[in-house]
């Protein structure tokens, strides 16, 4: 099985992510989610996947999320509008993702990370 793996490669936290893959030999393949955003109808199919709240697709730390205002205007937004914004901007979207056939993981808690990949510390 090899995973998808979205990064901002100077995020210190994709940084640990991809080193916790590397090292326990996971096959995956990178994606920059600057350079390559993700589209509305992925981060769609990614979230039912996930099984989480869409606000936790967006990254609430990041500059572009403050600068937009965006805490007071998600709660006003459809799903689908929310769902548009992520896909216009990689950076709005929490990160690192890791897609799997049957899992979708947003940010890294090791301890989640080593559980749906059926991996022993």
């Amino acid at each position: 099985m090899t995973y998808l793996f979205l990064e901002y490669a100077k995020c210190s936290t994709c940084q640990k992510a991809r080193k916790f893959l590397e090292s326990r030999s996971v096959s995956f393949t990178v994606r920059p989610i600057a350079e390559q955003n993700p589209s509305a109808e992925e981060l769609a199919e990614w979230f039912r996947r996930s099984g989480l709240p869409l606000k936790r697709f967006f990254n609430t730390s990041g500059l572009v999320y403050k600068s937009m205002g965006l805490k007071d205007k998600l709660p006003g937004m459809t799903e689908e509008e929310q769902l548009r914004l992520l896909g216009s901007n990689g950076m709005l979207v929490k990160r690192p993702l890791l897609i799997g056939d049957d899992f979708v993981l947003v940010g890294f808690k090791e301890t989640e990370w080593l559980e749906k990949l059926g991996l022993s510390e």
